[in-house]
């Protein structure tokens, strides 16, 4: 991941605030309405019989020994991050089954995990339910991310995995330490101050998530709202090459059916060799590794007569478990379209379909463990990935800002009120409203 040099450093408390940097893919945006001064190869692959891509070749021990010890991980998170993922795929599909979508639920997770350290009472059992944590205290969901992320970011050394992540307040609000410090320590989130009044607020923030998806994901934040008082943003970059790389020499011109019945002209790369694989009457299922085989892309085609939202309806983690151990060693011969895609949309609903309906009410949402002098709810999640497959590898991003406003009006600057012309008076009984008496002055000199 592309890292900066902080330059200017503001001190608040004890988190170091780097004055100018840029974020990444996930981004939390806080709105809040006290401020004061502080704010605490071409060789087919070797048949294997392993589920993960990921059995190491003989005479690696060596190889292996040198390894960094790797932290112990809790299944259990990744179980429910992958459930959720399903589900968020499925409601998203319901509002983009026309165009070419990818979501990242690690992205989205990381992003909304970041925010439940902030969350409380019936909000925080709505969210946990939302991202299928339910059984896991906060403290165990925060080390099974910490340890998740140094696991993925040194999971082979021939695939780039960077996760980053960052927060953003505008000066002079406070927040609580506990919420600061559990981000800091388990998220190694950036905490920074920035002048959201400025004109190049915006850019900056918007800098620090193209440099960490590598320029894939130029843009999170349009704009920065007069009642926004604090961005979470997460990013996750992925470049992974081929274990086995496609030919170029091999890549044709090929029809491709749309779901209209139209074709397109796409390059159609080939491949033969020995995959893991699996099929049934519903699909085709090919595991393409990535390295050191450790991490693969799964590509599941369905059958002639098969739409592809009636196998997407199909995806449950109970499913996708099944079908994984159903894979096996096999010859056969993959082709595959060569893409680029971009995509974007609102999460709004899709969450609150979850469940998640409590932390996007204004009259309900209770987030104090983000601050105690402002009252907060989730007004606005936003996603966006990027993705580029060709012979060589594939390389995807991910960005997710989840925006939160407050209940109650920002605190107006102080007025002046200057009585140098013509004015009405009344004097009235504040208890029962009467008024005593009612008059104007038109000149107080006469």
């Amino acid at each position: 991941m592309a890292r900066h040099g902080l330059g200017k450093y503001s001190m608040i408390g004890k988190y170091r605030l780097p004055l100018a940097f840029a974020s990444s893919l996930l981004v939390l945006g806080v709105l809040g309405c006290a401020v004061n001064d502080t704010w605490a190869n071409n060789t087919p692959p070797q048949p294997e019989e392993t589920p993960a891509d990921m059995a190491p070749e003989s005479g690696d021990d060596m190889a292996q020994d040198t390894l960094p010890e790797l932290p112990e991980l809790d299944d259990r998170l990744v179980a429910a991050q992958n459930a959720f993922g399903f589900k968020l795929f499925s409601q998203v599909m319901q509002s983009a089954s026309d165009e070419n979508m990818m979501i990242s639920p690690s992205s989205v997770a990381i992003a909304l995990s970041m925010t439940y350290n902030g969350a409380s009472g019936e909000t925080q059992d709505a969210m946990a339910q939302a991202l299928e944590l339910q059984g896991m205290s906060l403290e165990e969901i925060n080390q099974a991310n910490a340890a998740l992320e140094t696991i993925l970011e040194q999971a082979d050394p021939q695939v780039q995995i960077g996760i980053a992540n960052s927060l953003w307040a505008r000066e002079g609000m406070s927040f609580e330490p506990e919420f600061l410090e559990r981000n800091q320590t388990y998220y190694n989130a950036e905490v920074q101050q920035l002048d959201f009044a400025s004109n190049d607020a915006t850019d900056i923030i918007n800098e620090w998530v193209s440099d960490s998806t590598e320029g894939r994901i130029p843009k999170i934040i349009q704009q920065i709202e007069p009642e926004q008082v604090l961005f979470l943003i997460n990013a996750v970059y992925f470049n992974g090459t081929w274990s086995s790389p496609f030919d170029p020499n091999l890549t044709q011109d090929q029809s491709f059916t749309l779901p209209n019945g139209s074709s397109e002209t796409v390059p159609m790369m080939r491949q033969g060799g020995r995959f893991r694989y699996t099929e049934n009457e519903q699909f085709q299922a090919v595991h393409l590794p990535y390295g050191d085989r450790r991490l693969s892309m799964v590509v599941m085609l369905p059958r002639e007569g098969v739409s592809l939202g009636e196998l997407q309806q199909s995806l449950t983690p109970e499913n996708w478990e099944t079908w994984q151990n159903a894979t096996r060693q096999r010859e056969g011969m993959v082709q595959l379209p060569r893409f680029q895609s971009e995509f974007g949309t609102q999460l709004n609903d899709a969450l609150q379909a979850l469940g998640m309906e409590r932390a996007f009410d204004p009259t309900t949402a209770e987030f104090d463990g983000i601050s105690r002098e402002a009252e907060l709810f989730i007004s606005d999640v936003q996603h966006r990935t990027f993705i580029k497959v060709d012979e060589a590898g594939t390389e995807a991003s991910a960005a997710t800002s989840v925006g939160i406003g407050v209940t109650s009006v920002p605190v107006d600057p102080p007025f002046q009120m200057v009585c140098d012309r013509p004015f009405f008076y009344a004097i009235q009984d504040n208890e029962t409203g009467a008024i005593l008496f009612m008059g104007s002055v038109i000149n107080p000199a006469s």
